[in-house]
């Protein structure tokens, strides 16, 4: 079994905290609250801290259990996964302790949430190994060395032990109807989509986290309502304080229109290289930026640049310094400077290609090969697989990647090597 890092030293550093009159015990709700969509419950008007958050932070007489669960369904962390791991952040640095879970056991049945079709199940390897490179990128977020901030647990530990008659119990506690009644089953069964009866069991799995860590507050996408809802009431069936549900938005892709998902190829994960995620970031569009700023950084809101091109730098620096450090933010800003420059004098002769020869949807291997750029498909593919395609300027390597009409590449430009670009046009 994985071990836990420590929090046994968390109540004793609380108790010196509150000793000394350290201002970080004064709830500072507007980091707390910062970009939350809901919580709840929530009656701000009333003072009893089990139904107003903000009283239950002031009040509060030991550090909080603030509960994140992450299923490593995949290698990759992007931005929109950081959200809500930058908000236990914000606890962890208010004094309360972080405790992250990772979904080893529930990844392998696979969250339902927003699905069209049963998820692939993995297998515990994969699991094992995604987990790994989840920890690897959140690390430059959470704080991982103060004694008592942070408690790393696998949901293994307890969710492999249930036995059928805690499991019927568990079972026990839903309907049939309140369980089709969550947004991915409802689409399902209007589809006529086949759902499988071990899907039933995610929420209920997810929400018995709550029960064996006891947690005070759960984090979560606006998609997981129903999920942290769950624990709730799990929480109430064995005897528990409920905890409260703290929901978070769902980022805008770097395309200005739908959610940010590596599938669509509308991401910055935080693994890529520095350049590339500022070349990504210096793009966001007008519509999206205020959000990005609100949920990705902790910069004053109201002292932000009013000219829209410098919102968009200050944006990229700000988000690549982060993860990779000033030295690298400010080197990448500058690559992207001299790479624009080096350009400039090209860009009346960049060719152009009219996407009206290409019937959509369309995987972008074939508007490479249609162009031109690339002899074949073939040859497109294994260019994208080894790094030597970008659109407008973001390196594409997902040789799956689709654009569903001309308007999502109009006026963008395909890039080929160090000098062979086109522009697609309608």
């Amino acid at each position: 079994m994985r071990q836990p890092v420590s929090v046994t030293n968390s109540a004793a550093l609380w108790q010196n905290m509150m000793d000394d009159r350290s201002p970080m015990i004064t709830p500072n709700l507007s980091a707390l609250y910062r970009g939350v969509s809901e919580i709840f419950p929530d009656r701000p008007d009333s003072s009893n801290p089990d139904e107003n958050l903000a009283q239950l932070l002031a009040k509060v007489d030991r550090p909080l259990r603030v509960k994140l669960g992450i299923d490593p369904t995949g290698s990759d962390i992007h931005l929109g996964h950081s959200i809500c791991v930058r908000k236990l952040r914000a606890f962890q640095d208010a004094g309360h302790t972080a405790v992250l879970v990772i979904g080893d056991f529930t990844a392998r049945i696979g969250d339902p949430t927003g699905k069209s079709e049963m998820r692939t199940q993995l297998t515990a390897e994969q699991v094992a190994e995604n987990a790994k490179t989840y920890l690897d990128q959140v690390r430059p977020i959470l704080d991982f060395d103060t004694p008592g901030r942070l408690s790393i647990r696998y949901n293994s530990e307890w969710l492999s032990k249930l036995d059928l008659a805690k499991i019927l119990e568990l079972l026990g506690t839903m309907t049939v109807q309140q369980m089709l009644a969550k947004e991915g089953f409802d689409n399902r069964m209007q589809q006529e989509n086949p759902i499988y009866l071990h899907e039933f069991l995610y929420p209920l799995m997810q929400g018995y986290d709550s029960v064996a860590l006891e947690a005070d507050v759960e984090l979560g996408g606006t998609d997981q309502k129903f999920n942290l809802a769950v624990g709730r009431d799990l929480q109430r069936h064995f005897g528990m304080k409920p905890q409260f549900g703290m929901l978070m938005p769902i980022l805008i892709g770097t395309d200005g229109v739908q959610k940010m998902s590596k599938s669509l190829g509308n991401y910055v994960g935080l693994s890529e290289d520095p350049l590339t995620m500022y070349s990504k970031l210096e793009k966001i569009a007008d519509s999206s930026i205020a959000q990005y700023f609100e949920l990705l950084t902790d910069l004053p809101l109201d002292e932000l640049p009013e000219n829209p091109r410098e919102k968009q730098k200050l944006l990229a620096v700000e988000v690549v310094r982060q993860y990779r450090g000033k030295e690298a933010a400010d080197r990448a800003q500058q690559d992207a400077i001299a790479l624009v420059k080096g350009a400039a004098g090209q860009a009346d002769a960049v060719a152009e290609f009219s996407l009206a020869n290409v019937q959509f949807p369309a995987k972008l291997f074939y508007i490479l090969s249609a162009s031109g750029l690339c002899k074949s498909s073939g040859d497109a593919r294994k260019l994208m697989q080894g790094g030597g395609v970008k659109l407008e300027g973001s390196r594409v390597s997902d040789v799956n990647l689709t654009f569903e009409s001309p308007a999502d590449l109009c006026g963008k430009v395909l890039q080929v090597g160090k000098n062979k670009f086109v522009r697609l046009v309608s």
